[in-house]
């Protein structure tokens, strides 16, 4: 038997003692994690400064490297994630709807856990505390594939979360944290139809095109994040100036920030030079359209694959657009379906706005980088899905279960033939 089998064996003979625990005691173990990691913080902080040291090495920069980094704050970040999560509600017995049919059976939808999730990612250490506390807090088992960039960050945080499982007299296998980063290794585990439950990958589009290709269990994914303001001709131009601010130089190189901007003519020519002045300050590169660059002539010439990229970078796309349809036509062509804002004044623009666009998330008179499951209530997120399946968007405790049927009667039976007299 291979290695990641027999790992992935034990992670889910873990389910059963996780599916078990109640709500109090999922609140206790998750807050011990965080106390658990607090503890560990300088064991976090050398293992994290290793990673840094070799990915430099390697000539890894930008985007990944942000996200490896880990310093205190981050730490207690990661923490009072895990104490975010535990104060959530359960999922787990939830019942969703309930109804009783005209044969007197009382029909209920009740959410149960998944099983085992498998969390496939690279350079983001804080993945492995908040998918470990998410995939527990809905009471399933996980196991953790991180990238070879951040293996040393992964082993400590969860060295730390595996101090709590076992002062709580837990399984350590319930978070399983995969430590041969092979591909094969990797694809072995994605195709343990009897074991695995659910597949998330979480990285770059690479990383994940190649999860879905060679997965066959279930997975949820989703490739990149084109996110698109749109600002409309009846927009507030000082809000819709700080929105594409937060939403581009914040933290560019997350799935959350924008990439496109999209400017209504008729106000083009009042807010175009004023974005352009605040962008380059921030040390953005423009590029645009004929019509942009008649407004900011130092921008560089636009092509239809900047329109559809996911920069990560102090890079944006921006375009001239007749109205609102033709913004949402620009979104359709361009969008991942991720997170999409609007600026604007105008309800009935805003109404049509949200109507028209399908991404995960829409927002109105919002930053984008607020498309969050933290921001949003989920506490952590475990990924953001843009695909249609059972989650849509950030996804958070809830998203890691399923709703089952629960059917309770007086005896009934479906045929009269079928009693016995």
């Amino acid at each position: 038997m291979s290695g990641i089998r027999t790992q992935a064996l034990a992670c889910r003979d873990a389910v059963p003692a996780i599916a078990a625990l109640d709500s109090a005691a999922k609140v206790a173990l998750l807050r011990d994690m965080a106390v658990a990691l607090e503890a560990r913080c300088a064991d976090v902080l050398a293992a994290n400064a290793q990673d840094m040291a070799q990915a430099a090495a390697k000539g890894v920069q930008g985007a990944m490297l942000d996200r490896l980094r880990l310093d205190e704050t981050r730490v207690a970040g990661i923490a009072n994630a895990l104490r975010e999560v535990a104060e959530l509600p359960d999922p787990v017995g939830q019942v969703t709807r309930r109804e009783t049919r005209p044969n007197g059976l009382a029909v209920e939808r009740v959410r149960i856990p998944l099983g085992v999730v498998a969390m496939i990612y690279e350079a983001r250490p804080n993945v492995t505390a908040d998918a470990a506390a998410l995939c527990l807090k809905a009471g399933n088992a996980v196991v953790l594939r991180g990238g070879s960039e951040a293996i040393h960050s992964n082993a400590a945080i969860a060295a730390a979360l595996h101090d709590a499982l076992r002062a709580h007299g837990l399984p350590t296998a319930a978070v399983t944290l995969v430590e041969d980063l092979r591909r094969e290794t990797m694809v072995e585990l994605l195709q343990l139809t009897d074991i695995v439950d659910l597949a998330i990958p979480r990285g770059g589009e690479g990383l994940i095109r190649f999860v879905a290709e060679h997965a066959r269990v279930p997975v949820i994914k989703h490739y990149k994040g084109v996110c698109h303001l749109y600002v409309d001709r009846g927009a507030d131009l000082d809000l819709a100036l700080d929105l594409l601010v937060d939403g581009k130089t914040s933290r560019p190189g997350v799935c959350n920030a924008l990439e496109t901007l999209l400017v209504h003519r008729d106000v083009a020519a009042d807010f175009l030079p004023r974005a352009g002045q605040a962008l380059r300050e921030r040390g953005v590169e423009l590029r645009g359209d004929a019509r942009t660059r008649e407004l900011l002539p130092d921008a560089k010439p636009a092509t239809d694959d900047d329109y559809a990229a996911e920069f990560l970078a102090l890079v944006i796309a921006v375009r001239v657009v007749d109205d609102l349809d033709a913004a949402i036509a620009h979104i359709r062509r361009h969008g991942s379906d991720h997170t999409e804002v609007i600026a604007t004044r105008d309800e009935a623009a805003a109404r049509r706005f949200v109507q028209a666009i399908r991404s995960a998330v829409v927002m109105v008179n919002a930053s984008s980088r607020f498309s969050d499951g933290g921001e949003l209530g989920l506490g952590a997120e475990i990924g953001i899905s843009t695909t249609r399946l059972h989650a849509y968007g950030p996804m958070g405790a809830e998203s890691l279960t399923i709703e089952r049927f629960v059917v309770r009667g007086a005896g009934q039976v479906r045929h009269a033939a079928s009693r016995v007299k």
